[in-house]
């Protein structure tokens, strides 16, 4: 579940996402396993390109390592035979039999030293210089000994009947048997442990090549020739050819989103724009004449044309059904003002032509309640145009200049301070806030006529405002059994709950939370 749930907020957050860079990423995941398949039949051709290189070169280098064994082995197997027939023929100089013997052979060397089975030199041929070298090493007949010499030579030694013999083999011999084909070898070198003879040292100067270096061991060991031949480096074509598939993924997937953005992308970008610039009522809406080969692009715009305009009907019709039920509306309002206006003029003149004073009072009463009520109504009238709600400081101040012309004659001279701020608030809410303050206007006035009222509105925050009234009246009295202030203060109570407002009781002042609205 949790897996699904992280799923669909990865798939959440990949639609806010233009459409252009979604399809390019399917488009990209979609090909990128057959580019990965191509680059990687690539890397294996070339791979296998390079190892059948590899393989090539160790064949030549142990070509070149038979080569140089081949001669060594032809010239050991050439002086053992001589040898033990010269010893045969002539034990104290076999030379001269030993030297034609050696000429008669093909490609074998004509240098050597014959000793004697206590090692001293019974002869040695013309043509070249044996040092002191390893003389006091004997070999026992049938056995070899090889060695690479200070003086560059590698030097070998067989035991033959009866005695030794030491040949040689010079550099420019090992040169011959060892490069076959020119070129092929770069270096050779044999060495012994002790000694190591340069054969073939020449550098590579083609930078696409890399040396391959390999040792091969002759003569049982004896002797290590180490070969170094040259491979092709991977050049710019074999880069290509691994890139290549990578370039195709590449210009596939690009190739693919331009061929999308064009065909669809575009004509869907037009469209929007010619909607999002369309304003209804100020002139006709017009889409845009071009939208591509895709036929699906121009269906879509031609309904979308319909649909407007049955919308725009439908709107034109609303219209005229709104304005005509704002005039009833008007109507209604106006008649209901001009009636709460009839029935306070009513009650004025049924107040002035009563003979009890207990009924001018109740007359006039009722009468201030109406004026309150019609005044609320003609505020909610005349803001009902700009739908913003009754404006408070009007109200409240049209409410109070009512409230002291309609006051009874104790208290024509009482005073009704005003401290006002400027919101707006719903018609329930200003209906109950009039109520409120002609309640304890109209208390203070037949209680305490000398004192003066004052009113203050105060807006708290955007949404809230404190409506509080002050005057002397408002304090606890002693004696709990009036009957004229607990009806006062249940009657106040109810207007507040109606507010939805605890009333903040206060010495002197009572208040309350008024719901508004948030200034412009």
């Amino acid at each position: 579940m949790d897996d699904w749930r992280l799923m669909e907020r990865r798939l959440s957050l990949l639609e806010r996402w233009p459409t252009g860079v979604i399809l390019l990423l399917l488009l990209s995941a979609a090909l990128l396993p057959l580019g990965l398949v191509l680059a990687w039949v690539a890397q294996q051709n070339v791979r296998e390109t390079n190892s059948a290189l590899v393989s090539q070169a160790d064949q030549q280098s142990a070509a070149a390592a038979q080569a140089v064994e081949g001669l060594l082995a032809r010239n050991v197997l050439a002086l053992r035979v001589a040898a033990n027939a010269g010893l045969a023929a002539n034990r104290s100089n076999p030379c001269p039999s030993i030297s034609q013997s050696l000429a008669i052979a093909p490609a074998v060397a004509q240098h050597f030293r014959i000793r004697d089975s206590q090692g001293r030199i019974l002869c040695t041929s013309e043509g070249i210089i044996f040092e002191a070298d390893k003389d006091d090493l004997l070999v026992a007949p049938g056995d070899l000994r090889v060695w690479v010499s200070p003086r560059q030579f590698v030097l070998y030694r067989v035991g033959v009947i009866g005695g030794t013999a030491t040949g040689v083999l010079t550099l420019d011999q090992l040169q011959r048997a060892a490069v076959e084909e020119p070129g092929k070898v770069y270096k050779l070198a044999i060495g012994d442990g002790e000694n190591r003879l340069d054969v073939i040292d020449r550098p590579i100067t083609n930078p696409e090549m890399r040396r391959l270096s390999r040792t091969h061991s002759i003569s049982n060991e004896q002797l290590q020739v180490e070969i170094v031949t040259a491979v092709e480096r991977a050049n710019l074509v074999d880069r290509i050819t691994l890139l290549l598939p990578l370039l195709m993924w590449v210009v596939a997937a690009l190739l693919s989103w331009l061929l999308v953005r064009r065909l669809l992308l575009r004509p869907l970008a037009r469209l929007k724009r010619a909607i999002v610039e369309y304003e209804p009522g100020e002139q006709p809406f017009e889409l845009p004449t071009k939208f591509g080969a895709a036929t699906e692009i121009r269906d879509v715009s031609q309904a979308f044309e319909r649909a407007v305009d049955r919308i725009e009907g439908a709107e034109r019709q609303a219209l005229d059904a709104l304005e005509g039920q704002r005039r009833l509306v008007r109507e209604v309002h106006h008649r209901v003002k001009n009636n709460l206006q009839v029935v306070a003029s009513l009650l004025s003149i049924h107040g002035r032509s009563a003979n009890k004073a207990e009924a001018k009072a109740a007359y006039s009463a009722i009468g201030r309640r109406v004026d309150a009520l019609s005044v609320v109504h003609r505020h909610h009238y005349a803001e009902l145009e700009e739908n913003r709600g009754i404006s408070l400081r009007p109200l409240l101040t049209e409410l109070a200049a009512d409230l002291r012309s309609s006051a009874p004659p104790e208290a024509r001279g009482m005073r009704i301070e005003l401290d006002l701020d400027s919101p707006s608030t719903t018609q329930d809410a200003a209906v109950a806030a009039a109520f409120l303050i002609t309640e304890i206007v109209e208390y203070a006035m037949l209680r305490r006529p000398e004192d003066a009222v004052e009113i203050s509105l105060r807006r708290d925050d955007q949404l809230t405002a404190t409506l509080a009234v002050s005057s002397a009246v408002l304090v606890p009295e002693e004696n709990s059994d009036d009957v004229a202030k607990t009806q006062f203060e249940r009657i106040v109570e109810g207007l507040a709950r109606q507010l939805r407002s605890p009333l903040d009781r206060r010495l002197g002042r009572y208040a309350v939370t008024l719901p508004v609205f948030p200034s412009r």
